[in-house]
């Protein structure tokens, strides 16, 4: 089983460096109906599935993104060259994210840019910027995965059983990653809440205080009691 591990690990650097994703020069010129964006995602993400028998895209999760404003309504029945590059931000964001903080960080990016808003920025321009950059990235990353898979190697020296012990190595070595993940996730996380959408607790406070002391009908006429006070009817 050690010399599985080892092969797999050199194994996993390469697809760490080659890690595949939808190019923009990929994308066709022309609209597409939706199962043509299906099959397109189908195609080009397959090295992203686990099985054979994932689905990567399917229609019942576009119009799910479009009753859920995160994804534009197509045009015609067609989607846009901008809706492919919003469906690749979601499709990566959705795999750790809950459909909420998706929308709140994909929403202003489309309220922005979607279908040439912005007269400095396109879609395209941010999707090319912004996948160079995790690019260039890749090798820093599986050069970090690296260096967790020696240190988990050094790690339990002391169990005499082999197969007890490479277990365990094989445990610290995915608890590394996922400790990694999870600090990650929760920054992420923080951002959203503080910066993009402020903070969702205050936020339900308000409405819950709003809610409980409505503010006064202006529509209603205004007529003096006997004391002299002001009532509405």
């Amino acid at each position: 089983m050690s010399t599985q591990w080892d092969n797999y690990m050199r194994k996993l650097q390469t697809v760490l460096r080659n890690t595949d994703y939808v190019k923009s020069s990929d994308i066709p010129n022309i609209d597409l109906y939706m199962d043509q964006v299906t099959t397109f995602m189908d195609e080009y993400l397959e090295s992203s599935k686990r099985f054979e028998s994932d689905k990567l895209l399917t229609k019942t999760m576009i119009n799910n993104y479009t009753k859920n404003d995160l994804l534009p309504p197509p045009e015609k029945k067609k989607y846009t060259k901008d809706h492919m590059y919003l469906l690749c931000f979601i499709y990566y964001l959705k795999s750790f994210l809950s459909i909420r903080d998706v929308k709140t960080i994909i929403g202003p990016m489309a309220d922005m840019f979607y279908g040439g808003k912005s007269k400095e920025m396109s879609l395209e321009s941010i999707y090319d910027s912004i996948f160079q950059i995790e690019y260039d990235s890749s090798y820093d990353m599986a050069k970090d995965v690296l260096n967790k898979f020696r240190k988990s190697k050094k790690s339990f020296l002391e169990v005499s059983d082999e197969d007890e012990r490479e277990y365990l190595q094989i445990f610290s070595f995915i608890a590394m990653l996922s400790f990694d993940v999870y600090l990650k996730k929760n920054l992420i996380e923080n951002i959203i809440d503080e910066v993009l959408a402020g903070n969702p607790e205050e936020k339900d406070k308000e409405k819950k205080e709003a809610a409980k002391n409505p503010p006064p009908d202006k529509t209603k006429p205004v007529q003096k009691n006997n004391s002299g006070k002001e009532t509405k009817k």
